[in-house]
């Protein structure tokens, strides 16, 4: 991953980080509570990087970053991308999460299955999620587990922070209704 440079940017959420090179964002860290916790996770994932200023593509995803954690409704399905490294079903994994829109969900099975595989790579789609080096631009938070039920996320605050981001957007998952509403007295 030679050629890597990374930025530490706040938002209204805390704090992001995006790394890049020459062909794309490769990695983005969705927020923690400091600059600092942000900067150790990006380096731990891309030792080679180093902090720069981003240049205006970087700088415009920055921008609608901030503006959706902002609450404004953002769609990152065009921004730039090297997934190199990714092997092709990832890439088709996360090629089907990207079109998954502002306040839209959808299950592991679902894309599994859109993908014309079998049920059995619902799981597959879990790891690619759990796996995802740009988190929000490919928007795995969107993705949930059978039943609509929110499932793992492992970004910093786990399934609560994929919650917070679904709400963001207007998505609100409530537990399924009592099969029985009464007991009939």
């Amino acid at each position: 991953m030679a050629g890597h440079r990374y930025t530490v940017f706040e938002t209204a959420s805390g704090f992001c980080g995006i790394a890049w090179n020459d062909v794309g964002i490769t990695r983005f860290q969705l927020p923690t509570g400091s600059e600092l916790s942000t900067e150790k996770l990006l380096q731990r994932r891309i030792t080679d990087a180093h902090k720069s200023h981003p240049p205006a593509e970087i700088e415009n995803t920055i921008a609608l970053v901030r503006r959706y954690f902002a609450g404004e409704r953002i769609d990152f399905s065009d921004i730039r991308l090297d997934l190199a490294g990714q092997d092709d079903v990832f890439r088709s994994i996360y090629a089907a999460a990207r079109r998954i829109g502002w306040g839209h969900t959808t299950t592991y099975g679902t894309i599994a299955r859109e993908l014309g595989l079998g049920p059995e790579v619902a799981r597959d789609v879990g790891q690619a999620m759990a796996k995802n080096p740009v988190a929000l631009i490919i928007p795995c938070h969107r993705v949930l587990a059978a039943g609509g039920k929110i499932g793992g996320f492992s970004a910093p605050g786990g399934s609560g922070s994929k919650q917070r981001m679904l709400e963001l957007e207007g998505v609100r998952l409530t537990p399924p209704e009592p099969a029985q509403q009464s007991l009939g007295f």
